[in-house]
């Protein structure tokens, strides 16, 4: 008797593009040979350009607002027409739409969350209490996410919950000729010491911070160069980050590259990569840098403390401490060989712990045994 493979929609209307959007669309990839997969993206989504010309289903849905009725109707529809068994979700904000579109299917999927932000408060509420008992199972994508899910949303109508850690993909990974060459490409000089940071350009990344940590590495005799990775979000805070440029005379010594559809080019050209944001929920840019050898730096909080063994696996400095990052910074620029150990040892930890084969292994598995 044939076994017929499950139906899947996964499902992010979220306009911007990073690490939650892109893990959405690794998901369907990965999923696409054991499921039937079809993506659900937004109508002024920067995700379509991973869609296009491939052999991968989606569909476009315009979101206005957080719950929209129409939005709703047309994803119950959508579920309707292709059989959906399983909604696997990814942004908060489209758990309203979701549930609803649940509600109005006559095919009533299990639904699935991947949870990749913190949950700080209680859920008791009667909208909550509506949406959540909807739920079938939360993917917590850290311990720490876990424990919170468990501690706000009430027991009697808390989903299933497991912890499934973010994978990353298997790079393509360069020559020492090859990164040369790009290096050179971006703009680094031949014996510069390359701090690179990867993500949208916004405020909560913190990009600032690793200007304010390059300022007080000026005194110090060391040849370095800040590159910055990803879509600026605002104009007003890149704006910002260009006057404190030239407010601290560092134009030569920082680089704003833009987004790029292939990072890991980016990370095995750097000597260290750096996470400043004040609570990154996981921090997949940390794995991936560690996966392709390259030291990493991160903030000591939320997911960070779940991926690194301080001054082993990579360092981690204090939250928004300038000074403690620079610090952090100076001593892989002072001592190439802590910063070997330290890229070495992580890669280690990031092929054997993160592996996304592994990680989407466990996700069909635990799809698969829903309903």
């Amino acid at each position: 008797m044939k076994i017929m493979n499950k139906n899947l929609l996964e499902l992010c209307l979220s306009p911007d593009l990073g690490g939650l959007e892109l893990y959405m669309v690794r998901s369907a990839k990965a999923l696409h040979d054991s499921m039937n997969v079809i993506s659900v993206i937004g109508v002024t989504t920067k995700l379509e350009q991973y869609y296009e010309n491939t052999q991968f289903k989606y569909e476009k849905i315009q979101r206005k607002r957080s719950f929209s009725f129409s939005a709703a109707r047309k994803l119950s529809k959508i579920i309707d027409e292709n059989d959906i068994d399983i909604i696997h979700m990814h942004w908060t904000k489209d758990l309203p739409i979701a549930v609803m579109a649940k509600v109005l299917s006559k095919k009533k999927p299990k639904l699935a969350q991947t949870r990749n932000m913190t949950m700080t408060r209680f859920k008791d509420d009667f909208y909550h209490r509506f949406l959540y008992k909807h739920m079938d199972i939360i993917l917590a994508v850290t311990q720490q996410v876990s424990e919170q899910v468990k501690k706000f949303i009430p027991e009697d109508i808390r989903p299933q919950v497991e912890v499934l850690y973010m994978g990353s993909d298997k790079p393509i990974i360069l020559n020492e000729e090859e990164i040369q060459a790009y290096r050179k490409e971006i703009g680094v000089k031949e014996n510069e010491f390359l701090i690179g940071m990867v993500g949208r350009i916004e405020k909560g990344k913190g990009q600032y911070l690793l200007l304010e940590a390059i300022e007080k590495l000026k005194s110090k005799t060391i040849s370095i160069k800040v590159c910055f990775v990803g879509h600026a979000m605002e104009e007003s805070y890149q704006n910002e980050l260009d006057l404190l440029l030239k407010k601290k005379k560092l134009e030569d010594k920082v680089s704003f590259l833009g987004f790029t559809k292939n990072p890991h080019r980016f990370m095995q050209a750097c000597d260290v990569l750096v996470l400043a944001t004040p609570c990154e929920t996981f921090g997949l840019v940390v794995i991936e840098a560690m996966q392709v050898g390259t030291a990493v730096i991160a903030t000591k909080a939320c997911g960070p403390l779940e991926i690194i063994e301080d001054e082993k696996t990579g360092l981690l400095f204090e939250v928004a401490n300038s000074k403690d990052l620079a610090e952090k910074i100076y001593s892989l620029v002072a001592n190439k060989d802590l910063c070997l150990a330290i890229s070495q040892d992580g890669q280690k930890v990031a092929i054997k712990k993160f592996s996304n084969h592994e990680q989407f292994k466990r996700l069909k598995q635990i799809l698969k045994s829903l309903g």
